[in-house]
């Protein structure tokens, strides 16, 4: 991925090395890291963020951590894909008569708090539609590389184009009625609505993948590595990796297969009205 050519999103807000003084991040929400970080790739983090407490918690104080090259590097490439996300979102809705608002991408360290709650790293990547913030511990990368095997940049990229997805879904209203939709289903009906909603955020996260091909960002093999960290992440993979078994009356984001379909099918065409997930028959 051609990112070092590109610009620098003034839309990061960098809160690494803040730290929440005599906080416990993580309690409650279980202890299978592996389906915590897939839970938030994309996900609405109220589901989980809620159960953690937000207030009355020491002040953030600014704590003297290093950086180090690498790291600075991906604080880099988060900004320089972020200000591509912005060009081409912009371009879109101004083509559909819209405003895109851009959101702010919060780099964190360790744990941080949002408008929808406080979140540990472990939780992973997510987008607040409370404060149309995303928010990233550079670590997941790591994670990414490693414990999902989808290395190279451009899976790097999809998580955020992801990310990005959600909050396009939230200007056009899709994750309230969602949200709204959700409350008055059952826990299986619900749970099929957030595949769908997760799907399309795939859909547009292959949306924006289309533009930056064509505007001669990406390179040979890019496309090959997001289709790798969609897979990787799938709700029947991740089950049978952690448990040995799949329930799928409980996935909230959706198969490989799917997430790997609509992620192509958004890169193929390039047109969001093409990422109708609510009313396909098929997924």
């Amino acid at each position: 991925m051609r990112w070092r050519e590109g610009r620098q999103s003034e839309n990061v807000e960098d809160r690494r090395g803040m730290s929440r003084g005599g906080m416990a991040i993580g309690g409650g929400l279980g202890g299978i890291v592996i389906l915590l970080i897939a839970l938030l790739l994309g996900a609405d983090p109220r589901q989980l963020l809620e159960q953690l407490p937000s207030d009355g918690q020491a002040p953030a104080t600014q704590s003297s951590r290093p950086t180090n090259p690498e790291e600075e590097e991906l604080r880099q490439f988060v900004g320089a894909v972020l200000a591509d996300t912005e060009d081409v979102w912009n371009d879109i809705f101004r083509q559909l008569g819209r405003q895109y608002r851009e959101p702010t991408l919060v780099v964190f360290t360790d744990q941080v708090q949002s408008a929808c709650g406080v979140a540990g790293a472990t939780v992973g990547p997510f987008y607040c539609p409370g404060d149309e913030k995303l928010y990233i511990d550079l670590s997941f990368y790591r994670e990414l590389k490693t414990r999902f095997r989808a290395p190279g940049d451009f899976a790097q990229a999809y998580v955020i184009a992801h990310e990005i997805g959600h909050h396009v879904q939230h200007l056009l209203g899709t994750m309230d009625q969602v949200d709204s939709a959700r409350r008055r289903l059952s826990e299986a009906e619900a749970n099929q609505l957030s595949v769908r909603l997760e799907l399309q955020a795939d859909f547009l996260a292959g949306a924006w993948a289309h533009h930056a091909q064509k505007r001669g960002v990406l390179e040979q093999g890019d496309v090959e590595e997001a289709l790798t960290a969609a897979s990787a992440i799938g709700d029947d993979r991740l089950q049978g990796e952690s448990q040995g078994y799949v329930v799928p009356d409980s996935f909230t984001h959706g198969t490989s297969e799917q997430r790997i379909s609509w992620f192509r099918k958004g890169l193929e065409t390039g047109d969001i009205r093409q990422g109708d997930t609510f009313g396909a028959r098929g997924l």
